[in-house]
């Protein structure tokens, strides 16, 4: 079968991001990468639900990572009998898709994929757990040839050479984002915020960028604005872990600030991704709140006094005034105007069917 991840970075390609393989499921553990290269193994739902929510995987990966664990389940419960293996990964679909409170609907669609695969397979005699990773495949490729669209759109608003500031780690936009600026001979220069407490943008983004052989420079959190008005920065672009149909956008905490400064500079500003089915509007989203020690250490190092309190939100929602467009698989919205995508009739980046 020929595969989407063809040409991507390291991490980006499936066997990296999470794998289902002889009732185990082992998960790149984003938070040491790329200082050390190892997997998380999982061997049952249970333990692949954990590592989601302990952030062993991050911005698509968790996707991925929730269709394998259930091909895992489906190995847990294959003594049963039909009826009770249909129970059975009904129970890890919903114990799954709850990892993470903010993701919820988009984990849904991929979890209800899967079992949809699971009854084919279970109806025609066939190995459950195989099936769902051939359709886990089938669906990512569709996924990430859905962003390879996206990308397109994205690119063309960037100028040649241009310097593009990024925020968090897109995943799959970021490194179809690249591949399609290599085929115009577009030599960008991305600039990562950090994204403190776990860095995604200085360890994910930034080692996709260098892997495939883009100019990557770091910064921290408190740099954008400084870097904007001096670095000449040309366009800001994110994904988003919600796009509420409403036109406002969860995503990494700190995406708000960073898009008031844009709006500011006269930069546009540019999400990536489908607006999502289940959230029609702003009032549907729940903001996840993490374990506040996270911001009291860099990396497992300590930086505050004991004592002190920390705060964690992992999210923060950018309302649509200060978003140029939402670039989908079908376009470039206004963010005024996403209730037209599904009006169309288009599906989303999740709602696939193979």
């Amino acid at each position: 079968m020929e595969r989407a991840d063809q040409d991507l970075a390291f991490m980006l390609r499936y066997e990296n991001v999470a794998w289902y393989e002889n009732g185990q499921v082992r998960i790149l553990d984003r938070r040491i990468y790329p200082t050390r290269v190892e997997f998380v193994v999982c061997k049952n739902h249970i333990e692949v639900t954990k590592a989601i929510t302990d952030m062993v995987t991050q911005s698509a990966g968790p996707y991925t990572a929730a269709a394998m664990g259930m091909a895992l389940a489906a190995y847990e419960c294959r003594d049963k009998n039909e009826a009770e293996q249909k129970r059975y990964l009904l129970q890890a679909a919903e114990t799954i898709a709850h990892a993470r409170p903010t993701t919820v609907d988009r984990m849904n669609a991929i979890v209800k994929g899967c079992y949809r695969a699971a009854e084919t397979a279970l109806a025609a005699g066939e190995n459950v757990s195989d099936a769902i990773v051939r359709y886990t495949i089938e669906t990512n490729n569709a996924r990430y040839n859905k962003i390879g669209i996206i990308a397109k759109y994205l690119v063309d608003m960037f100028p040649h050479n241009g310097k593009i500031l990024t925020q968090c780690f897109g995943e799959t936009i970021v490194g179809q984002m690249l591949k399609e600026a290599r085929k115009r001979g577009n030599e960008l220069r991305i600039f990562c915020a950090e994204t403190r407490p776990y860095f995604q943008g200085a360890r994910l983004t930034a080692s996709v960028a260098k892997d495939m052989g883009f100019d990557v420079t770091v910064i921290t959190d408190n740099m954008p604005a400084f870097v904007m008005q001096n670095e000449k920065i040309d366009v800001f672009t994110s994904a988003a872990d919600v796009i509420c149909q409403d036109g406002y956008i969860t995503n990494k905490i700190g995406t708000f600030q960073i898009a008031i400064v844009a709006k500011y500079m006269g930069i546009p500003y540019f999400v990536t991704g489908s607006p999502d089915y289940g959230h029609p509007d702003v009032s549907t989203v729940k903001i996840e709140m993490r374990d506040p020690e996270f911001v009291l250490q860099a990396m497992g190092v300590r930086t505050a006094m004991a004592g002190v309190k920390g705060y964690y939100p992992s999210f923060d929602i950018t309302p649509p005034s200060l978003i140029s467009g939402v670039v989908t698989d079908c376009g470039i919205f206004s963010p005024y105007d996403l209730k037209r995508y599904y009006q169309s009739g288009n599906s989303g980046e999740f709602e696939i069917v193979v």
